[in-house]
C-alpha cells in the first residue's frame, strides 16, 4: 500500500508544485539528491571518486512540456560533459527521452540525444538512456538500437531494464546480442499486473536470472541493486564461474548504502554510484520512497536532528 501510495504521489502535479519550491521540501531532498547546481553535483561526484566508485550524473526532469524546455535540458547536459572532461571527472551521463522532448516531438528528442551522443563519442565517455514507465520502453529500445548501430557509436550508448517486467528477458537478449550495455534494475514505477510480476520474490528471482544472463554475454553490463542478500548471491556466482570483478559493476544511488559502496570497491568490485541533481527532485524523490518506504522514519528522523 505504502508503495502505491508514494508512487501515486509522485504523479501529482498539484504537491510537485509546492514541493520543488519548499525550503521543507529541499532540505528533506537532499537525502537522495546532491543539491541544486552543477556545482553541487561536482562536489558529490568528487567525493565518490576519492574512495574509488565512478558515478553517473542526471540532471532530475521527465515530460517537458515545450521545445524550450528539451532544448534548455540537451545544453545543461552539453555542460555536464564539459566540466567531466575538464575536471577530468571518472563520470559519465544518464537522460530520459521526455527531459529530451519525447512528449512534445519524437523528431526533436531523437535529434537531442544524438547530439549529446555525438559529443560522448568525441570525448570517449557514454550515455545511459534512462528507462521510464512502460509506455516509453519500446520506444526507447528502439531508439539507442538505431543509435549504437551508428558509425563509431558503439560501447558509447546504452539503456536500462527493469526486471519487473514480464518482458525483461528477452529484452536483454536481444541487446546483449547486439552488443548493447545494460543496467539492470527492479523498477520503480506503477505497471498492471498483465505486463509485470506483482510479488518481490517473484521480482528478484528474474533479477537474478536475467544477471547471470548479462555476466555472460561478454558485454559490459551495471546490476543496479542495493540488496545485500542479491548483491552477495551475484558475487559468489561470479567467482565460481570465473567472471572477473572488471567484467561488470555494481551500481547504487547516492544517499543509499555508501557503507556497502566503499565495501565493495575496497574489494575490487566495480562501483558506480548515481548521482542526481536539479530543481526537479520531486518525482524522482518520490520513487525512491516508494521503493523503501523505511525511507520516511529516517527522513523525519534527521530533518529534526538538523
Amino acid at each position: 500500500m505504502l508503495r502505491a501510495f508514494f508512487i501515486a504521489l509522485s504523479e501529482s502535479k498539484s504537491i510537485r508544485a509546492i514541493a520543488e519550491k519548499s525550503s521543507i521540501g529541499q532540505k528533506v531532498s537532499k537525502r537522495f539528491v546532491a543539491g541544486m547546481t552543477v556545482e553541487d553535483l561536482i562536489t558529490a561526484t568528487e567525493a565518490m571518486n576519492r574512495v574509488g566508485v565512478h558515478v553517473t550524473v542526471d540532471n532530475l526532469g521527465e515530460n517537458v512540456t515545450n521545445r524550450e524546455e528539451a532544448l534548455e535540458s540537451k545544453a545543461l547536459y552539453h555542460q555536464l560533459f564539459d566540466e567531466i572532461e575538464r575536471r577530468k571527472l571518472d563520470a559519465n551521463v544518464s537522460v530520459k527521452l521526455t527531459h529530451m522532448g519525447l512528449d512534445v516531438d519524437e523528431k526533436l528528442a531523437r535529434d537531442n540525444v544524438s547530439e549529446l551522443l555525438d559529443h560522448a563519442i568525441r570525448i570517449n565517455s557514454f550515455i545511459r538512456v534512462d528507462m521510464e514507465g512502460s509506455p516509453y520502453t519500446q520506444k526507447t529500445l528502439d531508439f539507442v538500437r538505431e543509435q549504437h548501430a551508428r558509425p563509431g557509436a558503439a560501447g558509447h550508448i546504452g539503456t536500462v531494464l527493469q526486471t519487473y517486467l514480464f518482458r525483461t528477458e528477452e529484452d536483454a537478449r536481444v541487446l546483449c546480442s547486439e552488443g548493447i550495455r545494460i543496467r539492470l534494475c527492479k523498477g520503480a514505477y506503477k505497471e498492471p499486473a498483465s505486463i509485470a510480476f506483482p510479488s518481490k520474490s517473484d521480482v528478484d528471482a528474474n533479477y537474478i536470472k536475467v544477471a547471470k544472463m548479462l555476466l555472460k554475454s561478454g558485454v559490459f553490463h551495471g546490476l543496479a541493486t542495493h540488496d545485500e542478500k542479491i548483491i552477495n548471491t551475484i558475487k559468489a556466482w561470479a567467482l565460481a564461474e570465473g567472471v572477473s570483478k572488471s567484467a561488470f559493476e555494481f551500481q547504487m544511488l547516492h544517499g543509499v548504502r555508501r557503507d556497502l559502496q566503499e565495501g565493495l570497491a575496497r574489494e575490487g568490485w566495480g562501483v558506480r554510484c548515481y548521482i542526481p541533481f536539479g530543481t526537479e527532485w520531486y518525482p524522482y524523490f518520490m520513487r525512491r520512497l516508494a521503493e523503501r518506504p523505511a525511507n520516511v522514519i529516517f527522513l523525519a528522523k534527521n530533518y529534526f536532528r538538523g
